[in-house]
């Protein structure tokens, strides 16, 4: 019997950054930039970069749990960014860039909550990671949606992105696709 695909929704700074690193896991059938966790209905980019929409940039990940399952996934989002960062990643400064995880289920949530729990001694800073349910998910504009592998030679991707997808690569290698 087949597992039902299932759906995680996690925020690390840009969504540039995380989209293009789990277009590549094994077991992840969609990925979908977009925007979660604020208050204007159907923001649009400009809207979430002013941070006055309460939206964090987001990737909406559908995932097949008998091939890939939401802890792998867990540990993935949290070696992509810097989870004790508030409210920022790098340069990238804003409430839209918070570290958060919106969770579809208790079990997502119980599970999120004992991996900060396993990894928070690893780190020297607190982990600041936001866990919220999932109330809605807006997609961000088309120009977004694989935003990385379309751009490979734009400025940010290939100085930011293509380094940490390469990291990615390396160490999720067994993994990829």
């Amino acid at each position: 019997m087949m597992s039902q695909s299932q759906l995680a929704t996690f925020g690390g700074g840009c969504f540039w950054c995380i989209d293009a690193a789990f277009r590549r896991v094994k077991g992840v059938t969609q990925v979908t930039s977009g925007y979660s966790g604020g208050s204007t209905l159907n923001p649009t980019y400009k809207e979430i970069c002013s941070g006055a929409s309460g939206h964090a940039e987001v990737v909406q990940l559908a995932f097949d749990p008998d091939v890939v399952s939401f802890e792998k996934l867990l540990e993935m989002f949290f070696t992509l960014h810097d989870p004790t960062q508030l409210n920022r990643q790098g340069n990238d400064i804003g409430t839209q860039y918070r570290s958060v995880i919106f969770y579809h289920s208790d079990e997502q949530l119980q599970l999120a909550q004992a991996y900060i729990t396993k990894l928070q001694p690893q780190l020297q800073d607190a982990i600041v990671t936001e866990l919220s349910e999932i109330e809605t998910f807006y997609d961000a504009e088309q120009y977004h949606q694989n935003y990385f592998d379309e751009n490979p030679n734009q400025g940010y991707c290939s100085i930011m992105i293509a380094p940490k997808v390469a990291k990615f690569e390396q160490r999720f290698s067994a993994y990829l696709e």
